[in-house]
């Protein structure tokens, strides 16, 4: 079984890190004002989870109880503050790099005419 943090295509992975870290300095870094680098990527990455924690009124919580005991709903609502916004920006860039790679295709390909459709109903 794959891991799902495999990657399938290893030649891939230079380009997603690239990607990812244009779209950590997009979200992430204008956050926390700080240029991100693969360098500093995994420290921004732990400071914006404190921040947010803290916003979320958890920080006690995780300082009492640590990362590990903290329940799925309560790690969920930190990493859906900090990761949905980066995942979801690259899922949103990948698309549109995709997009742009492809042949123009006229809209009559792209959407059925209304008779087509009515002769389905």
């Amino acid at each position: 079984m794959t891991n799902k943090r495999e990657i399938l295509e290893p030649t891939a992975k230079p380009a997603l890190e690239k990607l990812k870290i244009e779209v950590a300095n997009e979200t992430l870094g204008k956050d926390i004002h700080q240029k991100i680098d693969s360098a500093n990527y995994e420290n921004a990455l732990a400071e914006k989870k404190w921040e947010v924690a803290e916003d979320l009124g958890l920080k006690n919580k995780i300082d009492q109880v640590g990362w590990k005991n903290m329940t799925t709903g309560e790690v969920g609502k930190i990493g859906g503050k900090i990761g949905g916004k980066i995942g979801g920006n690259m899922v949103k860039k990948m698309i549109a790099m995709a997009e742009s790679q492809m042949a123009p295709v006229k809209k009559e390909v792209l959407a059925p005419s209304r008779r087509a459709l009515e002769k389905d109903t």
